[in-house]
């Protein structure tokens, strides 16, 4: 075959040689390490540090002992940077090193990471593991890492920092990376003789898919002769070659059979785990492929002699001195479940032992094992080292992970031999995308390709080709392998097709006699000086046949032998051949040389401009694969042969090489003959040519005068204008008179009509990309002769109208016989009319019919995305971009007969009532980004196409939706929504002047101030809520607690100093209670306000309870001895203070359990503190860090406190979930909850209630039963018989009550199955008394026996369990509304009945009975007197006028009363908490002010100061709930009254309500507010409990630590505008938007951000409204989530400045903004608008300096003023009208125009861009936005398109005018001579939308005899009216019928 000899002849030349040496050994020599201090006493210091230190090494290592060299290796792959870069990566292992290093071919390498380990490495290979993540949408990160093997574990390192060691249970011959991870070859130890015949051959195969993952075994599923058989990979003949991640292959070599397998690699299913884990089947043959598990008897055997390595550490580690052969499946596991257990045994025994340990490593080296029934096995043998009945535990099994497939296996005798193994195994594949797996079988000099598929899932195998080879790598960049073929020559393949000869320039090929030709020593590569056999070579030993990594090459001794006469020979020295290929990456490749040296080479690319590229796409699209294949080999050859063309005129030769395949005979038709790239060779390739002089010649002017460029300047008119005639087109001077024909039997002739039109519809979508426009220019030359030669007229006045004066230069035709014709396939989409992608969419924009457009899937995807955007956007057809593609687009596909047009029935023209253009927009600009189109891309589309889109977007713009995509926001130029959709959170935001990070620190009054606790709040933005006075300040004062308190006293003259002293020290008592009572209300100020750093340990401001005593500041302390001060006073202090310390720490920072453990404090006198925080770490959150271990090592020191804190600090964190470690932890505490035989433990009174409430915690709102129920119990536990329960007795029942409260918490009467524990009768009992039941349950032991000092008979003492039974009643029916529960809390309304209850009971009743009846709540002080009952109302009413009668207790009436009206105050506080709510307040407040007057006045002796205090103080909170976080001023007046007042019955407990009520006003630095969730009231109930402590150690109603449980109630939902430009929070003006509710309409309220927004379920939606800050909707009627997550980052919303508006706080009435209407000048903007000012404006760079260079008239400027003037304009109002993108489609505009005017346009495509401006703008789209009155216009406004569009008109009008000759001339089909006529005519046709001549002619239109008959037919042509006005005189005038009305 002639085609096959011209390839064999065929070469190309590899280019780029540079020589090569691994990077690692270099770095490895200046490596202080044993292998080289070896080398420098080999060597003469003086060589080694030569010049040259790569030939000095090789040198050196030569002499290295053959154990030695074998250790070097490398291996390389391609790394892509994020800039998408692409470099080599080499990873290189010598000793104990190993080098990671990066490279490019034009950057030098360096280190990136370099490891050293303690053994000899093994190995070092790359691997990606994946870590599944654990939330469904989130993906699976990738953990790219490098894993280097040692004998006994393998190192694993991460790119991201992490590091594992993972030891390795057995010896590992080789390890795989794979899709999934690693891969482990075991190492096969020849079994010894002793060994009985059924002893089953272990797994060989095992897989771990993470570091610290189980290594487990792989099963394989073989292809049986009846079933497809599942077993453990256990065969030890099976050798793994190679694995592929990509499919996910992998290829093994069975040693015994010598065949090749290939199988596909996957997780394994669960139902093959079952089956594989259920007894195997029987034995089968021991060497089938994979050998059957067999089964195993319960035997010990004794392993003697075993091949055990020499350290003691791999004897323990690997294999135990005696056996015990156990399945995988048998193993208690000692350790918990997340230490691997491999990890454990490498942690647990020392190397020393030599017993049998039932260790993972047994897991191993056992087979499978019998179960006895009794669930343990007995292991018995005579030679066991075990008791005869050594129970051996029960393994767990070993789950496999992966499963191996077998595809296919080699068949066939030639195969069966020994030592046929595949030396290297790779995939390729060729030009025509077919894959092949092949594999080099060196022994035979083979190389085996096989051809596979992939469909639907899974890999078919199909025919194998062969052939001859001595090496091959791939090369994946160009999709092709190269071969050294066994006579020594490379050649390149590209699958199993021969491409052509390789040729290296310096190297021979040895097809050349080898003597003749001594290369010159010159050549760039013989100055090398390498020694001679100084190869590195990888010669393993023959009886382990393994296969170090998938690069390296293994080769037999004997290979090596065969070619050593060769490395001997004299005349080997001065010709290297080459050796071996190796470490391909892309199109590179090293060749390594027999002298020993290396190279590295480039095999060329097959195309680098972008167009050769696309056009061979395109052919390879459309041709049939054969031919496709033998096209682009010939291409390939032809542009790489040696001395091929430079880059520049890829193109030329692509076009002459296409064309001559086609037929054509390039060199006589004149352009083509021109087509130049016979420039000189470069210099890379021929480097010995010699070089041209420099004077130059007479040649160079000719070709000059050949070239393109002069081509193209001749042609242009110009020359004609100076009177000198047009140049012929140059060279080809006589006109070939026999015409020129086509070679019919030329290999694409028969393709020539569908390559013309996929080159066409190429040629389209080039049009449609600014930056491809040139290669479009380039392709219509050769689409323009193809078509002449077609004869297809209507393409030919297609190429014609675009680029007129080029077109018209192409004379020659050749002619193509009629049967010549017929040869070709002609597709049937020919036969329509020319698809031209401008005219489709112009026809879009008129509403007419459009065809769908044809395009190439893959190849013109620009034309794809227009279309269909234009379809969707202007068509409005919202389904155009998914169901509808068939309508606008018609897919080709190779080898297309049929019509595929005529299924589409033509679309209906009616305008249907689409979607609103705003929904259109949303659905293009969300379509556009899904497609991966961005700004980038829009700037290269052509200004008129592009114009729908910026439409889109602009709309977009102005109303986007809060929840789209980053890539979306950045789409439509919405920084702020770009920023706020990449989730900043504030540990990352610390860089960008975060709104938690003070830029300079407070102005402090004294110098040395102390550290207060309160110095990290964001004071930017409490600046902007509080600005007008400072109050802030005002509450640090009240609440810091580290400096000295003023102890004023005044002396007295009779009194003595000493008592004095004394009254001093009283009196800084007294100021202490307020001292110590402060944290608590300093932890709910600063809550979440800061972040740790991780380094340094949390500040803890000191708890100072000093005093200084005017005048002398003298210092007072209670430690002087002079009075008694209480023991253990400040440890709850302290602990408060801990707790107000950790409460600082933002729920989103970075804290880690060590940073937890590192704040542990050194001095012991901090360990409350410490436990405050711990429990502070809890309430936010970060607890779930501490490890468990740390947990235990707390808690086991007994240390009281500390217990408190972690018990409620975990339960809190893992708050309703059930967690059951944490339940574990918590019942250890609770006596009730241990079975009833565990021994009592002695846990302290406080810690067991701490245990209790955080069993309510854990599970809260669950209504779990078991809990439930000894909840219950212990509301109403006994003293005990030893008195073991009888202090505090109330703390522990109400934190029962409390628990069981939440764990049913709103559950209501559906309490599901707790229907016999009778819950709320057994509570109604524990309330008002009665006789106690008997005691069901575990603990009834316990509670038989009464106590021995407290008589309480065997009724309920209801002074301890009423609170607990009332709130637990209160929780479990909250909010249900459930009325007959409701009624039994009602106050009593007898006398009597009122004398038998605490006063304090009733404020629980009224507010438990409020909470239950949560809708009545009613802000009003008439709704919270109508709690109070008849008989008590009356009597105080009247009992100024009558005395009351005897039977009334006055007393008991009126603190009845006021703890009534508390209660109800209280229950007012939780229904409108953080809601600020202006009645609630008013209601409030009201009553507040009635108790602060009775504390003053007479009244005081009936209640009782000490009840109206309680009194006064709940009303407090209540009030300050309400008005959480708002920092409200009246409230902190009467906070700041009470601190003032520390006299009296103001005792510890008054003054931690008031201050903690002063904490929840300013909650969270004003940042946070209290929630009404049902967990929230839990939470605050909790907290606010209305019986404080009398004094700091009182713990005995209510546990003080359950205080801080009102953080879990708090939520921000604090909104802070902050100004995407300057990044610093701002004012903007919000509308908040209610839903309607029972009580209200939905309305809308205008708030001034920052503000604190209402409960999010209450709202409808929020909107920044303009005019100074662009829109923004959140709407919330699609989830609250995305407006939960805004809050919870701080609630920054980032808002945008519109173009020239100021900032509120600049500007608040907006009267000095650039835009506001300025009285005194009417005149218009444009002319007073001063460039300089733009920068008021905008910030935009590329904008200022347009204004700088463009808008100001400078001295020489040519330009006249009016130029400026526009620009100005144009400037201006694309700034105010914030478009800016819009000014250079502006500009492009006028300068169309401008070229039209002075008729000199080459080529009509800025005018087909504007007349699609103009179509645009003329649109039914637009015109009907316009019509609508509240929508935004277009992007163009202005007056600016008219005057454009009038410029254009009257131009056009103008020339026609004058050469109507002209046009008469096209439409009659005559040739038009002059130049710029023709470039006006085309011009004119495309303007006016006039159609090709053909459709003219067949509609024909100049037979109409009458304008409306014109009209008629043209209407149908699609001829705009406009136009129709301006032909009609010519078409008419033939019939002189009396129109000659001149209409020019």
């Amino acid at each position: 075959m002639s085609h096959v000899y011209e390839e064999r002849a065929t070469m190309i030349a590899a280019g780029e040689l540079q020589s090569f040496v691994p990077f690692g050994r270099e770095h490895c020599r200046n490596h202080p390490n044993a292998v080289n201090l070896q080398l420098r006493q080999l060597q003469p210091a003086s060589e080694l540090w030569s010049s040259d230190g790569a030939a000095g090494l090789v040198g050196s290592l030569q002499e290295v002992t053959l154990q030695e060299r074998q250790k070097e290796h490398w291996q390389l792959r391609k790394g892509t940077a994020p800039d998408e870069v692409d470099y080599e990566e080499e990873l290189y292992v010598a000793g104990n090193m190993v080098i990671w290093s990066r490279g490019s071919k034009n950057q030098a390498s360096n280190v990136y990471k370099a490891f050293t380990v303690d053994s000899l490495v093994q190995q070092a290979l790359w691997c990606n593991f994946t870590v599944p993540q654990s939330k469904k949408d989130a993906k699976d990160v990738v953990e790219q890492t490098v894993c280097i093997v040692q004998s006994t574990c393998v190192n694993v390192h991460s790119m991201s920092g992490k590091d594992f060691i993972s030891p390795l249970p057995f010896q590992v011959s080789t390890l795989w990376s794979t899709k999934f991870g690693l891969l482990l070859e075991r190492k096969n130890i020849p079994s010894d003789g002793h060994m009985s015949p059924s002893r089953e051959p272990l797994p060989t195969l095992f897989s771990m898919l993470h570091p610290l993952d189980e290594i487990a075994p792989v099963v394989c599923k073989s292809t049986g002769l009846f079933e497809p058989r599942l077993q453990y990979v256990s065969d030890s003949a099976m050798r793994v070659l190679f694995t592929c991640l990509e499919p996910s292959l992998m290829m093994t070599y069975d040693t015994q059979q010598c065949t090749h397998t290939v199988w596909a690699l996957r997780r394994v299913s669960p139902e093959e785990q079952t089956t594989v884990l259920k007894c195997p089947e029987q034995p089968g043959a021991v060497h089938t492929p994979v050998a059957a598990h067999s089964f195993l008897g319960s035997h010990l055997r004794n392993v003697t002699r075993l091949d055990l390595p020499a350290s003691p550490l791999h004897c323990h580690a690997l294999h135990n001195q005696s056996r015990i052969p156990a399945s995988p499946g048998l193993h208690s596991r000692v350790h918990s479940p997340s230490i691997s257990n491999m990890a454990a045994l490498s942690r647990a025994h020392s190397p020393g032992i030599a017993a049998p340990s039932f260790s993972g490593a047994q897991r191993f080296n056992m087979s499978c094992h019998t179960p006895s029934p009794r669930g343990h096995s007995i292991l018995a043998s005579p030679n066991s080292t075990l008791n005869e009945t050594g129970l051996m535990p029960e393994m767990e099994p070993i789950l496999p992970d992966l499963c191996i497939e077998q595809l296919w296996t080699e068949t066939g005798a030639t195969s069966r031999e020994k030592g046929c193994q595949a030396s290297k195994v790779f995939i390729t594949s060729d030009l025509c995308e077919n894959r092949y797996l092949c594999f080099l079988v060196e022994s035979h000099q083979q190389l085996r390709c096989i051809k596979f598929l992939e469909s639907n899932e899974t890999l078919i195998f199909a025919s194998v080709t062969v052939i001859g080879a001595k090496d091959a790598v791939p090369l994946e960049g160009i999709h092709g392998m190269l071969v050294l073929e066994a006579s020594g020559s490379l050649v390149l393949y590209t699958g199993v097709t021969r491409v052509s000869k390789v040729f290296v320039p310096g190297l021979l090929s040895p097809t050349f006699s080898v003597q003749n030709h001594q290369p010159p020593l010159n050549t760039p590569l013989e100055n090398v000086s390498t020694p001679a056999r100084a190869t590195v070579q990888h010669i393993s030993r023959l009886d382990e046949v393994g296969m170090p990594s998938p690069v390296l090459e293994v080769r037999s001794l004997t290979k090596h032998h065969e070619s050593s006469w060769l490395e001997d020979s004299p005349f080997q020295q001065a010709v290297p051949l080459v050796h071996t290929l190796r470490d391909a990456v892309g199109n590179r490749l090293t060749l390594e040389l027999s002298t020993g040296s290396m190279l590295r080479i480039t095999i060329p690319e097959v195309a680098t401009s972008e167009l050769v590229r696309r056009c061979l796409r395109a052919i390879r699209f459309i041709l049939p694969k054969d031919t496709a294949m033998k096209m682009l080999l010939k291409w390939y050859n032809s542009y790489n042969a040696p001395g091929g063309p430079s880059m520049h005129l890829e193109w030329n030769l692509f076009v002459t090489c296409l064309m001559t395949m086609m037929g054509y005979n390039t060199e006589r038709l004149t352009w083509t003959r021109n087509l130049h790239f016979e420039v000189p060779l470069s210099p890379v390739i021929a480097p010995k040519k010699a070089r041209p002089a420099e004077t130059g010649s007479d040649e160079d002017w000719g070709y000059l005068r050949c070239s393109d460029y002069h081509w193209q300047v001749s042609m242009r008119p110009a020359v004609a204008v100076q009177g000198l005639e047009a140049v012929s087109p140059p060279a080809g001077v006589e006109r070939h008179e026999s015409a020129l024909g086509l070679e019919s039997s030329a290999l694409l002739f028969p393709h020539i009509p569908v390559l013309f039109y996929v080159l066409h519809l190429l040629y389209e979508d080039l049009k449609l990309d600014e930056l491809q426009r040139s290669g479009a220019r380039a392709l219509v030359g050769l689409l323009q002769q193809l078509a002449k030669d077609l004869q297809l007229d209507e393409y030919i006045d297609l190429y014609w109208r675009d680029y007129p004066s080029f077109i018209k230069t192409f004379k020659e035709a050749c002619v193509i016989d009629q049967d010549q014709m017929e040869l070709m396939t002609w597709p049937v989409f020919l036969n329509g009319e020319a698809p031209c992608v401008f005219g489709w969419l112009s026809r879009c924009l008129r509403g007419q019919n459009v065809p769908p457009f044809p395009y190439l899937p893959g190849i013109c995807e620009r034309t794809k995305l227009l279309v269909l955007s234009y379809a969707l956007y202007v068509v409005g057809d919202e389904d155009a971009i998914s169901t509808n593609v068939s309508k606008y687009l018609s897919k080709l596909s190779a080898g297309q007969k049929k019509n595929f047009s005529e299924s589409f029935l033509s679309r209906q023209n009616c305008v249907k009532a689409g979607p609103s253009s705003s929904c259109l927009a949303e659905k293009l600009v969300l379509w556009l980004t899904s497609a991966g189109f961005t700004l980038k891309d829009l700037e290269t589309v052509p200004f008129g196409v592009a114009l729908p889109i910026r439409d889109a977007i602009y709309q977009c713009r102005e109303h986007p939706s809060s929840d789209w995509s980053e890539e979306v926001c950045a789409l439509i130029g919405r920084q702020d929504l770009t920023k706020q959709a990449h989730k900043v959170t504030l540990a990352n935001r610390k860089s960008t002047v975060g709104l938690n990070v003070m830029l300079e620190p407070p102005v402090t009054t004294e110098a040395d101030e102390e550290e207060d606790g309160m110095t990290d709040l964001d004071t930017d933005v409490m600046g902007l809520i509080w600005s007008q006075d400072l109050r802030v300040q005002e509450v640090r004062r009240l609440l810091q607690s580290s400096r000295p308190v003023r102890v004023n006293v005044p002396h007295l003259p009779e009194v003595s100093d000493h008592e004095y002293i004394e009254e001093k020290e009283n009196k800084l008592l007294q100021l202490c209670q307020r001292t110590m009572a402060l944290p608590v209300g300093r932890g709910l100020f600063t809550l979440f306000s800061y972040h740790p750093v991780p380094t340094e340990p949390l500040p803890v401001p000191k708890l100072n309870l000093t005093g200084r005593a005017p005048p002398r500041n003298t210092m007072v302390d209670l430690n002087s001895g002079n009075i008694d001060v209480p023991p253990n006073m400040t440890s709850w202090p302290s602990f408060h203070n801990g707790v107000a310390a950790g409460l600082k720490i933002a729920p989103a920072s970075q804290v880690e359990s060590a940073w937890i453990a590192y704040n542990k404090p050194k001095s012991a006198d901090l360990a409350n503190e410490y436990a405050g925080f711990l429990m502070a770490l809890g309430l936010n959150g970060h607890l779930t860090k501490l490890a468990t271990l740390n947990i235990h090592d707390y808690l086991t020191k007994g240390h009281e406190m500390t217990s408190i804190g972690l018990l409620l600090g975990v339960s809190a964190a893992k708050l309703g979930t059930m967690d059951m470690s944490i339940t574990r932890l918590l019942s250890i505490h609770i006596p009730a909850l241990l079975p009833p035989t565990s021994t009592e433990l002695d846990v302290p009174h406080s810690v067991q209630v701490a245990a209790v409430v955080g069993i309510g915690l854990v599970y809260q709102g669950t209504g779990h039963r078991h809990n439930a129920e000894v909840l219950l119990a212990e509301i109403g536990r006994p003293p005990g018989p030893e008195m073991e329960y009888c202090t505090d007795r109330e703390s522990y029942s109400l934190a029962a009550g409390l628990a069981l409260g939440m764990v049913c918490l709103g559950h209501g009467s559906n309490l599901i199955g707790m229907t016999d524990l009778n819950v709320p009768e057994q509570l109604y009992q524990y309330m008002v008394g009665g006789h106690r039941r008997a005691h069901a349950g575990i603990n009834r032991e316990k509670h038989k026996s009464p106590s021995y000092q407290i008589k309480e008979g065997d009724t309920i003492n209801v002074d301890v369990t009423c609170p607990g039974a009332t709130l637990a009643l209160a929780m479990i029916y909250l909010k249900t509304n459930n009325r007959s529960i409701a009624d039994w809390l009602k106050a009593p309304d007898t006398m009597f009945l009122l004398d038998f209850i605490k006063p304090e009971f009733l404020l629980l009743r009224t507010l438990a009975r409020c909470l239950i009846m949560w809708d009545e709540i009613f802000p009003s002080t008439e709704w919270v007197k109508s709690n109070v009952p008849q008989i008590i109302q009356e009597n105080i009413r009247n009992q100024e006028q009558t005395a009351v009668s005897e039977d009334l207790n006055l007393e008991t009436l009126v603190q009845a009363h006021d703890y009534i009206i508390a209660g109800g105050c209280l229950a007012v506080g939780f229904r409108f908490a953080g809601s600020a709510n202006s009645d609630a307040f008013e209601c409030l407040y009201t009553f507040a002010r009635n108790f602060m007057q009775c504390l003053t006045t007479s009244t005081v002796t009936v209640t009782g100061p000490y009840n109206l205090q309680t009194c006064l103080s709940m009303v407090l909170l209540a009030i300050s709930m309400v008005m959480a976080g708002s920092g409200d001023l009246k409230v902190l007046q009467l906070c700041r009254y009470l601190h003032k007042r520390t006299f009296g019955e103001m005792n510890y407990g008054f003054h931690m309500a008031h201050h903690m009520a002063l904490g929840l006003l300013f909650l969270g630095g004003g940042r946070y507010t209290l929630s009404t969730s049902n967990s929230a009231i839990a939470a605050l109930l909790c907290a606010l409990y209305p019986h404080f402590p009398a004094h700091s150690t009182d713990n005995r109603y209510h546990l003080q630590a359950l205080r801080h449980l009102a953080v879990l109630a708090a939520e921000p939902r604090l909104l802070v505008p902050v100004d995407v430009d300057t990044i610093k929070p701002c004012y903007a003006l919000l509308d908040v938007t209610y839903k309607e509710t029972q009580w209200y309409d939905e309305t809308t309220v205008e708030l001034m951000a920052p503000t604190m927004l209402p409960e999010l379920h209450l709202l409808k939606r929020i909107k920044v409204k303009g005019p100074r800050y662009w829109e923004l909707n959140i709407d919330l009627s699609k989830g609250t989530q995305h407006l939960h997550s805004i809050l919870s980052r701080d609630g920054v919303l980032y808002v945008k400045l519109r173009a020239g508006q100021l900032p509120y706080k600049d500007d608040p009435h907006g009267w000095k903004s650039l835009l506001a209407p300025n009285l005194n000048n009417r005149s218009p903007e444009a002319h007073t608008f001063k460039p300089e000012a733009i920068s008021t404006f905008t910030s935009d760079a590329a904008l200022v300096s347009f204004a700088e260079y463009f808008c100001r008239a400078s001295e020489n400027m040519k330009h006249k003023p009016e130029t400026v003037a526009l620009f100005s304009a144009i400037l201006y109002e694309c700034v105010t009208q914030e478009n800016p993108e819009m000014l250079p489609t502006h500009i492009s505009i006028d300068q169309a125009v401008h070229t039209l005017e002075r008729a000199d346009l080459f080529e009509t495509f800025s005018l087909w861009q504007m007349k699609l401006v103009l179509e645009v703008c003329e649109s039914r789209v637009l015109q009907q936005r316009l019509r609508d009155a509240h929508g935004r216009g277009l992007l163009l406004t202005s007056e600016f398109l008219p005057v454009m569009k009038s410029a254009a008109d009257r131009a056009l009008d103008r020339w026609i005018c004058e050469n109507s000759r002209v046009l008469q001339a096209y439409l009659r089909g005559e040739p038009i001579d002059n130049g710029s006529d023709v470039n006006m005519l085309a011009c004119f046709l495309v303007y006016h939308s006039i159609p090709s001549l053909r459709n003219i002619m067949t509609s024909d239109l100049e037979g109409c005899s009458c304008f409306p008959e014109l009209l008629l037919k043209s209407s149908q042509l699609g001829v705009p009216v406009r136009a129709l006005l301006r032909l009609s005189p010519l078409l008419l005038q033939n019939h002189g019928s009396g129109v000659q009305t001149d209409l020019f």
